[in-house]
């Protein structure tokens, strides 16, 4: 495995894999960086000689796939884990980027050899559509999987119950409006309490200021927990999972949250919607709405069998569609066919 490593190289080392260190900076736009980025990609396709090469999120997607070209690999994948800043950003920076990101991808991700992995059928359709990627080269395999031995049912906790935002602290993940949808809730005089549990991206340009963490927490509104690695607890600890985000892939903590029979509140977004079936086992809401969102989380707050029924559905959902085992599989599947031509 090819990589940046900042603080969990052993974590992969650990899992059998031999870990290459990559210099990969997402939020670099300086020439010299970005070419020494490729020439080093060249030098190890050159170097390794593999038989495929899968390329995850955006900047390795393009710039793998242009050393790939250059190398002559025979099979290359690339899996877009949904479409990130550029196209949910309405920032002049995005606006000015997404046009030259659509035309790297319609140059590189046509080539016979290739093949794109999509979360959700509205980044499909967005990609087709736009005539970005051939209908042809590109594949739908839903998310990366949840461990269904790892994330299992328990019954909720009792007291107050506790509302949890799991991900990483960027403003386009909905996190000002769930605080501003809990403090709505607690000047309703509502009793529950709210965390954010996620490490902040300082690379992103989504990010939130660690000032503004502490804030939100001295304010008394949300409980700021940081970085955990062991989300089956603190899901266990939880009664509803809740994610705003204005758009996403598959998102795997909200498959988690399912596993883990937990009633969701999210946004009626492309990636969001296809863990969230509303009404079914959890709540859609508006993007953007932090009104809608206290009035959903307000709902289920006050309804504890509600709840039960949503995370008991959400379960079997998991069970059905998004294990671990059935993306493997699917992603393996492709890789036999890519090798087989």
């Amino acid at each position: 495995m090819a990589t940046r490593v900042a603080e969990h190289g052993h974590i992969i080392e650990s899992a059998g894999l031999r870990l290459i260190p990559l210099q990969l900076s997402r939020r670099s736009r300086n020439p010299l960086t970005e070419a020494r980025l490729i020439a080093d990609l060249v030098g190890l396709y050159r170097r390794e000689r593999p038989d495929i090469v899968h390329h995850v999120a955006m900047k390795p997607v393009i710039y793998g796939s242009l050393a790939a070209r250059l190398t002559g690999r025979r099979a290359v994948v690339n899996a877009l884990t949904g479409l990130g800043f550029l196209f949910t950003s309405d920032r002049p920076s995005a606006r000015l980027l997404r046009p030259l990101v659509e035309a790297a991808f319609r140059r590189l991700l046509n080539a016979p050899v290739c093949r794109t992995i999509v979360e959700n059928p509205d980044d499909l359709r967005q990609l087709t559509d736009d005539g970005v990627v051939e209908p042809e080269r590109i594949r739908l395999i839903r998310g990366s999987g949840v461990d269904l031995a790892k994330f299992t049912p328990s019954p909720e906790p009792e007291g107050p119950p506790l509302v949890v935002l799991p991900a990483r602290m960027l403003w386009d993940k909905g996190v000002g409006e769930f605080v501003e949808a809990a403090r709505r809730l607690r000047e309703a005089g509502i009793r529950a309490r709210f965390a954010l549990v996620g490490q902040r991206d300082a690379e992103n340009p989504s990010a939130i200021a660690e000032a503004q963490l502490r804030e939100w927490e001295r304010s008394g509104v949300v409980e700021y927990w940081g970085f955990r690695s062991d989300m089956p607890q603190v899901l266990a600890q939880c009664n509803i999972v809740c994610l705003p985000s204005y758009r996403e892939g598959l998102p795997v903590s909200l498959l988690e949250a399912a596993a883990c029979t937990r009633a969701i509140v999210t946004t009626d977004v492309p990636g969001c919607r296809e863990a969230v079936r509303h009404e079914y086992n959890g709540l859609l809401v508006p993007r953007g709405d932090p009104a809608a969102l206290a009035a959903a989380l307000s709902r289920l707050i006050a309804d504890p069998a509600t709840r039960r029924v949503m995370g008991t559905r959400g379960r079997a959902r998991a069970e059905e569609e998004f294990s671990l085992e059935s993306v493997v599989a699917q992603t393996l599947s492709l890789y036999h066919e890519m090798l087989a031509r």
